[in-house]
């Protein structure tokens, strides 16, 4: 909207131009403004910084308080209403300040392992042990998330969807939240919170993951190695890094969450015991519509890395009873050992009535290629 005073309400704009109060009026300026009332004459006065002029009555109600940017001078200098910016959403908000102090599963369960191994745990404060047993009760087994079932409930005690279980009726909350990846991870950091004071080490960037977010796609995630000095006997050594990599992957829980709230998709992590250490299963879950025939189709994307295969990564697509397979790996024995077991696949999946469409392995990772991308932008801007 354009405003073009006629005049000022007490002075003429020569006499006004050549006063103090009118030194700021230069092209680009912005002031402040405010209405004041319709004139006898039927015309607008506004305050404009430190000036009071006259202008014709604009169509859509203005509000009480304003800006505007000098856009000529003159007899009849035009000056142009800047629109108010909209509060940015809450979830923005929330997501912008957690992303920073987000990291990945990896250091957090290295940290676990190191301290399962410490002979001076056993002389840790009674009510700290049972929360660290309850997180370490977290970590999936892979005979469970080999199963169907194994796998949806490890999906479910994920984190993602603590909050809509608890608001459940007639829900154990006790029972939940011990269950509940986390939930576990509330708890453990409350109480460190409390056993360690004002300590909540910065985690370190050197072993930053990528986060879970839609826009990146799933990522495999290797192990993390616990700097030597750490692999001692100092037990607060480690209890004071577990601090933060809790707290941090809590705001990586809560990231993917905030994420879900935007898409129709969700992003979900699951520690899992593997031989010798401790490894990610990132799956990423999508619906989608087909417009025209309203047939509904899902998307599985999956990350892991292994020490035995290296990083391997997968997407199903099932459309109806049509499902299509691709999978990639970064080395090329990995891709051999996969593609061993592609006849015993098609075999099991005739056997549950899936038509295959695809079924393929290639060397090398896949670039992602969300459809969300734009979000992150909005988010970083």
């Amino acid at each position: 909207m354009i405003i073009q005073p006629t005049s000022f309400a007490a002075l003429t704009w020569a006499g006004a131009a050549s006063g103090s109060a009118a030194e700021s009026w230069r092209i680009g300026t912005v002031l402040a403004a405010r209405p004041l009332g319709i004139n006898p004459q039927g015309m607008l006065v506004l305050q404009i910084g430190a000036l009071a002029v006259e202008t014709e009555a604009p169509r859509s109600q203005l509000p009480s308080q304003f800006q505007v940017r000098v856009l000529t001078l003159g007899a009849q200098p035009q000056l142009e209403v800047i629109a108010p910016q909209t509060a940015e959403p809450a979830m923005q908000v929330a997501l912008r300040e957690r992303l920073p102090q987000q990291n990945g599963y990896a250091p957090l369960l290295a940290t676990l392992d190191a301290l399962a191994q410490r002979p001076a745990l056993r002389q840790l404060p009674a009510y700290l042990r049972p929360a660290l047993a309850l997180l370490e009760h977290g970590v999936r087994t892979p005979a469970e998330v080999t199963r169907g079932e194994g796998l949806e409930e490890a999906i479910h005690r994920s984190g993602l969807f603590l909050e809509s279980q608890l608001a459940q009726p007639q829900v154990d909350m006790a029972v939940l939240s011990e269950e509940d990846w986390k939930g576990a991870l509330l708890r453990l950091a409350s109480l460190l919170d409390d056993y360690l004071p004002a300590r909540r080490p910065a985690v370190d960037s050197g072993s930053e993951t990528p986060p879970p977010l839609q826009q990146r796609g799933p990522q495999a995630q290797p192990r993390v190695m616990l700097p030597a000095a750490l692999l001692n006997d100092d037990v607060d050594a480690l209890l004071s890094r577990l601090h933060g990599e809790v707290h941090a992957a809590l705001a990586r829980v809560e990231v993917a969450q905030l994420e879900a709230t935007t898409v129709p998709a969700w992003m979900i992590e699951i520690p899992l015991q593997g031989e010798g250490g401790r490894d990610i299963l990132q799956i990423q879950l999508q619906q989608t519509v087909d417009p025209d025939s309203g047939a509904t189709a899902w998307t599985l994307g999956f990350a892991l890395d292994l020490p035995a295969l290296g990083p391997v990564q997968g997407e199903l697509q099932l459309r109806d009873l049509r499902l299509a397979v691709r999978l990639w790996a970064e080395r090329g024995e990995t891709v051999q050992r996969l593609e061993q077991q592609f006849g015993a696949l098609r075999q099991q999946l005739n056997t549950v009535g899936l038509i295959l469409d695809q079924l393929s392995c290639q060397q090398g990772l896949p670039q992602s290629s969300s459809p969300h991308s734009a979000i992150l932008l909005k988010t970083m801007a």
